[in-house]
């Protein structure tokens, strides 16, 4: 790192004009992706190129002059890789918008409603506002630690209202996890998993040590005293609860995973892995005995040839249209992934393996896991605690979420309905998958920001009051 002349500090480059160009190369392939299914599908360049290309274009500009602004010592590689995945996303929404019409005026699909592709554009301008607001207001990630019991109660509302909402303005799919108003609808539990992760990082700090240590030994393992404990379990319970309610056993899962693999980062305890999987395993075999939906979803998983017509119609396309994909696709515009039933929400993976191939899914998944990778490069190399479990379990959240996807694609588990984070159609999830870039992004740039002169940096975060217990 260059050292100045005068005082012989150490200056940190910002390395924005590497994000700079990340950008410019980012949005070349957005620009060739959608170049490529024009000339396939109509033969001919269109104004859809121009539109497709300008919004990632736009947001990536926008979000990067911020960047430089608020952020300068933020990771250069996460916002270029978002917006990647985001104008990949609304290529192939607009390419099955393609297919859907075509299905429609052939008379071989269902009605065709309405082109996505317009309203994820103005889900992307929405996130992107979003992501402005929290980078520009929210200069130190640490001031979240204070408010950590109020997010979590803003998190637990947002978890509950669809559960207490009558079915018509809540369920779809026999998932009671949204708000259906005027047309409008909204999934806010996409947004309680953020905030209810911002509350277990600042509770866990004041808590690691208590937790670590043993209160009780059980059958081998060292639990915790139950003071210390009940908080976070009280939160978990409500959490699994509501939406078992719901019937989104999904981000059941999410939720469930992300704590335990916090508790564990927090104590450095394998018990609580060890308590997690037993957790689990049993909350899995009572979900199965209570609900339908569940049985359902277990049934087209071990026999899904066994219904290809019918509950298993959507996880048996998929998988044909992998095979028919095979190593290197049918090339963006020249296979049939609008087929699959919602190939747009919950199987857009499979519409990219269709037509990129085992080696362009790979490719897709390759820049997931690099992502994830930097976002667990900021949290380790971030000073205080709070930002460290709050970048872990961010970054796990969208590792979790696309391991689960992915798996329910390729039937190595059950289909869970997740959406895939910045590729598919859907307010909610690009909302809030903007908004944990923001926060990753800003503890990116606290991990790399030098210490200002005459002070020193902070190895703690700023302690929540509401944590604070008497003793």
């Amino acid at each position: 790192m260059p050292v100045t002349q005068t005082t012989g500090e150490i200056r940190v480059p910002t390395r924005r004009s590497a994000e700079l160009m990340l950008l410019v190369f980012a949005i070349a392939i957005v620009f060739a992706a959608e170049a490529i299914v024009e000339a396939t599908r109509d033969g001919r360049i269109n104004s859809h190129l121009l539109t497709d290309s300008i919004v990632p274009l736009a947001a990536g500009l926008i979000a990067h002059l911020v960047i430089r602004r608020v952020a300068p010592y933020a990771d250069p590689l996460l916002l270029p890789i978002v917006v990647l995945l985001n104008g990949l996303g609304l290529v192939m929404i607009h390419r099955l918008d393609l297919g859907l019409k075509q299905q429609s005026d052939d008379g071989t699909g269902p009605k065709f409603t309405g082109a996505a592709a317009p309203t994820q554009i103005v889900w992307t301008a929405l996130g992107l506002a979003l992501f402005l607001l929290i980078i520009w207001f929210i200069r130190d990630h640490r001031v979240l630690a204070r408010y950590a019991y109020t997010l979590a109660l803003a998190g637990m509302f947002f978890l509950v209202l669809p559960s207490v909402l009558p079915a018509r303005f809540s369920e779809v799919n026999g998932a009671r996890i949204w708000i259906r108003v005027a047309g409008f609808s909204i999934q806010p539990g996409e947004f309680a998993k953020i905030l209810l992760t911002i509350f277990a990082s600042a509770y866990l700090v004041t808590k690691r040590d208590v937790l670590s240590l043993a209160g009780r030994r059980f059958l081998g393992i060292d639990l915790p005293r139950g003071r210390d404990f009940a908080p976070l379990l009280v939160v978990w319970l409500i959490c699994i609860g509501v939406l078992v309610r719901g019937h989104d056993l999904g981000s059941s899962l999410m939720f469930f995973g992300l704590f335990i693999v916090l508790l564990y980062v927090a104590t450095e305890r394998v018990s609580w892995v060890i308590v997690g999987v037993l957790l689990f395993s049993g909350g899995a075999f009572l979900a199965y005995q209570l609900f339908s939906n569940v049985q359902t979803r277990v049934t087209v998983w071990l026999h899904v040839f066994d219904y290809p017509d019918g509950i298993g119609l959507q996880v048996s396309q998929s998988l044909f249209g992998l095979g028919t994909g095979g190593l290197f696709g049918t090339g963006l515009g020249g296979g049939h992934p609008e087929i699959v039933p919602l190939p747009a929400t919950d199987f857009i993976i499979s519409s990219f393996g269709e037509e990129l191939g085992i080696f362009g899914l790979v490719a897709l998944l390759v820049v997931y896991v690099l992502f994830i990778a930097r976002g667990f490069a900021a949290a380790l190399a971030v000073r205080d605690t709070f930002g460290k479990l709050l970048g872990t379990g961010l970054s796990f959240s969208i590792g979790l979420q696309l391991f689960v996807v992915v798996a329910g694609v390729t039937r190595l588990l059950p289909e869970t309905g997740l959406t895939t984070p910045f590729l598919s159609y859907g307010g909610s999830s690009l909302l809030a998958n903007y908004a944990l870039l923001a926060l990753l992004l800003r503890i990116s740039d606290a991990a790399r920001r030098p210490a200002e002169p005459g002070r020193h940096a902070a190895a703690e975060p700023i302690t929540p009051p509401q944590a604070v217990v008497p003793a």
